[in-house]
């Protein structure tokens, strides 16, 4: 994994990699689909944290951060491309079975002109400090306003407990999965706690509630039910069908969970209780999730082409998927990247599932 520079020369170079890098993926917020679901509806008992990303930066690698001082710990993440000082963390989990995740919302509170955007930041330091909601919790409590951030935050823990906190400038609203009758909660781009019928991602969110339901019903939700099902599904709830089903050559890529600017789908599988933390799996798609396959990465090991390479910390994994998606997204001038090619995302789509299904079963059997 890439080290720190050794002299203060290559140190400024390097500062000047990272900022010129993360500046290409500074863009407005897009549109991530998520969901908790308890264990009482999965398939093997244990509890799980979904988050399909989409972001202005659509290249982002894996990679685990050690602790600094006694008071902290290791954890895993995702990150943006070119993040060298690894600042900002996308979705995670670390030593003690806490994970944490986020959704940008847009009917909260305005934010802060002079100072927004800091939910990585937010998130990279509760996998650094916290072990418990509980933790999490006091973090937020005691972070200086305004918090800088308009996001659904998702977190769990080893101790079976999990919640969205709707969280603006002043300070958040919980919501307990503990509460949810239903045994599961789902956020895209809104929260239930901001202004009504304003944000985004109701048809998403739609389109999330009617494929979960069937495994909802059947207690079987898995890993794959989000990555292999959710994530590669071009079902729209308004026309009530999956696009790709008609014969057509051409969709037009519109309020489907994946879409052009979706980075990847991760699954943080839990523990059951009494299960040591050690149990906790991610299970991590990059780049265009129609185009990917997971891999299983834990806070002490990460397959090497999910860590960052390179002058420009890119995941040559997810650059391999980036050039898939091209081809799905065949149309370079004008408005081609809202037109998705049927013939190639199907060819992916079941040849990457195929990749996928494989790597769950030799994880699962080591």
């Amino acid at each position: 994994m890439p080290t720190r520079a050794d002299t203060p020369l290559m140190g400024k170079l390097k500062h000047l990699i990272v900022l010129t890098m993360m500046s290409m993926c500074i863009a407005p917020a897009y549109a991530c689909t998520s969901a908790i679901v308890g264990g009482r509806l999965t398939r093997d008992g244990r509890p799980l944290m979904w988050k399909h990303r989409d972001t202005g930066c659509v290249d982002n690698f894996v990679a685990q951060v050690r602790a600094g001082s006694d008071d902290e710990l290791d954890y895993v993440a995702l990150f943006n491309m070119g993040d060298s000082l690894l600042s900002e963390a996308w979705i995670g989990m670390n030593e003690a079975g806490f994970a944490v995740m986020n959704t940008a919302s847009y009917n909260l509170a305005p934010d802060t002109a002079e100072y927004k955007d800091r939910e990585g930041e937010v998130m990279s330091r509760a996998l650094k400090l916290c072990r418990s909601l509980r933790d999490f919790e006091s973090l937020l409590d005691g972070m200086p306003r305004p918090l800088g951030v308009q996001a659904n935050f998702g977190a769990m823990d080893a101790e079976g407990s999990a919640a969205y906190y709707e969280t603006c400038d002043t300070g958040y609203v919980k919501f307990d999965l503990a509460d949810a009758p239903e045994g599961y909660l789902v956020r895209t781009n809104y929260s239930c706690s901001g202004s009504p019928d304003a944000g985004f991602g109701y048809i998403r969110e739609q389109n999330e509630l009617t494929l979960l339901k069937p495994w909802v019903d059947a207690r079987t939700v898995s890993p794959e039910t989000f990555t292999e099902n959710l994530s590669r599904s071009f079902y729209h709830s308004l026309l009530g069908r999956d696009v790709t089903d008609d014969g057509s050559e051409w969709i037009v890529d519109q309020d489907f969970i994946p879409r052009y600017s979706s980075s990847a789908s991760v699954v943080v599988e839990g523990v059951s209780p009494g299960e040591a933390a050690e149990g906790m799996v991610m299970w991590a798609a990059l780049g265009y999730p129609p185009c990917s396959y997971v891999h299983g990465v834990t806070v002490d090991e990460v397959p090497d082409g999910l860590l960052p390479s390179g002058k420009e910390w890119r995941s040559r994994f997810c650059d391999e998927v980036m050039e898939r998606k091209s081809e799905v997204f065949p149309i370079k001038r004008g408005s081609g990247s809202h037109y998705i090619h049927v013939p190639s995302l199907k060819r992916h789509v079941d040849e990457c599932g195929g990749l996928s299904r494989k790597n769950y079963i030799e994880y699962r059997n080591k």
